[in-house]
């Protein structure tokens, strides 16, 4: 590296500048940071480092390099939890358009911290225990053309016995179920109830089918569904259908229609609870229409407008100098939102008699700590003219020290940790400052 340097770097430059870089670690280097996974405001220093002045430095684009994806896709991924609910699982499945192989880890590690429940990103499951889940491809659909082409096609039964002919089952089942859908049986596609015969021969414990591929009422929703109950016969349940194009909130409710019709008419309780999953562009957009809309969707997967967060393509989180040899540093400009606030810092997050946060407090390091139930004057960040008083009822010191002296002095949370922490900082905030649309403005 100092080799390099050398070759870049004007011909005058001092050799003992080169000999200092060789001897540069971090042994008096200090970072105290807000633990990761926590909600954190605008003009809140998250990060703080001490150490020499050319060590530091060195440290800054690292540092903004490795925390301004994160934590933009995690908010991003926040946001869509928080439209979709609780209770709707949500997939991560962006890989295909991210900003390159490096970009698509980033997104599937910190939309997990941000919420979703699983990721199609296979590497990311490898190198992180991501919870990995997929579906069938349109391609593998199309792939064929006849039942003809489905080799295998023997079953044995979940309890045992002799290999039956899934195919022929099939064929059985799916005159019932378009009687009772009333669709024509002959508008169903033969090479889409073949390539769903072949998955199910191949996975009969977790079969699944992408309905859309040629039209989902007259072909997919019938074909799924007489593979499902061929299956049914023998032993096993099926585990989910998906769409990818469409009206996905109504279809959806169709879908559970028929579903709740098949198991009601055949006697097959779990048929109608199926699990439903949608994609294609799914976007915030359109997690508001499914609730405005009702739906009966299940699992939702996003990816492009996930990944690449097209409402906010940078977070801005910046790095500034704030204090020298105990010295502390200002920068001016006509700016205001880029004035620095000068001073190494404590935070403080005050919470309510409700235990929602309300404030949070930077002070000076060697100011005194506050404490529950004591009047506090501040002066609010926006409104800084004016000073007011308030009185939480709990106050929690945000700031902790993670790395000093060259070595970490508190061991990592580990992935799923730091998800769960995400989630109560969360819900921790009070609706008014957690709505997406025109939150109330928390003060710091």
């Amino acid at each position: 590296d100092v080799a390099y340097l050398r070759s870049v770097l004007p011909s005058t430059t001092d050799d003992a500048f080169f000999d200092y870089l060789a001897t540069l670690d971090a042994s008096e280097v200090t970072v105290t940071a807000i633990p990761e996974g926590s909600v954190v405001f605008a003009r809140v220093p998250f990060l703080q480092v001490k150490g020499p002045l050319l060590v530091v430095q060195l440290l800054e684009t690292t540092l903004l390099c490795l925390v301004n994806y994160a934590s933009l896709v995690a908010t991003n991924a926040a946001r869509f939890r928080l439209l979709a609910g609780p209770d709707v699982k949500l997939m991560e499945m962006g890989l295909r358009c991210a900003q390159g192989p490096d970009g698509a880890l980033s997104a599937s590690k910190y939309s997990y911290i941000g919420g979703f429940d699983c990721t199609s990103n296979i590497l990311a499951g490898k190198l992180y225990g991501i919870p990995v889940r997929g579906t069938i491809a349109h391609s593998f659909v199309m792939s064929f053309r006849s039942l003809e082409e489905v080799q295998p096609r023997e079953l044995l039964p979940q309890a045992g016995g002799d290999p039956v002919d899934l195919a022929a089952l099939a064929v059985s089942w799916l005159q019932q179920v378009c009687d009772l859908l009333q669709t024509p049986a002959g508008s169903t596609n033969q090479g889409e109830l073949a390539a769903f015969v072949s998955y199910a021969v191949t996975f009969p414990c977790d079969f699944q089918g992408l309905l859309d591929t040629y039209c989902v009422r007259r072909s997919g929703l019938p074909n799924f569904c007489a593979v499902a109950l061929a299956l049914h016969q023998l032993g096993y349940q099926a585990i989910g259908v998906r769409l990818d194009s469409g009206d996905l909130a109504q279809q959806s409710k169709e879908i559970r229609r028929a579903f709740r019709a098949c198991g009601d008419h055949f006697q097959v309780p779990w048929f109608g609870t199926i699990p439903i999953a949608v994609s294609n562009d799914i976007s915030e957009q359109s997690l508001e229409e499914f609730r405005r809309e009702g739906s009966e969707i299940d699992m939702i997967g996003i990816g492009t407008n996930l990944v690449t967060c097209p409402l906010q393509p940078s977070l801005g989180c910046v790095y500034k100098l704030v204090e020298v040899n105990g010295s502390p540093c200002l920068k001016l400009t006509e700016d205001e939102e880029k004035m620095t606030i000068p001073g190494m810092k404590t935070i403080y997050r005050l919470y309510d008699a409700a235990g929602h946060p309300f404030m949070d407090l930077m002070a000076l390091e060697e100011e005194p700590s506050p404490s529950a139930g004591q009047e506090l004057g501040i002066r609010v960040l926006g409104r800084l003219g004016e000073t007011t008083t308030v009185i939480p009822s709990t106050v929690e010191p945000l700031h902790r020290i993670y790395f000093r002296d060259g070595q970490l002095c508190e061991p990592l949370p580990s992935l799923p940790e730091v998800r769960s922490h995400a989630q109560v900082s969360l819900n921790l905030l009070s609706p008014a400052h957690r709505r997406l649309h025109e939150p109330q403005p928390y003060p710091v």
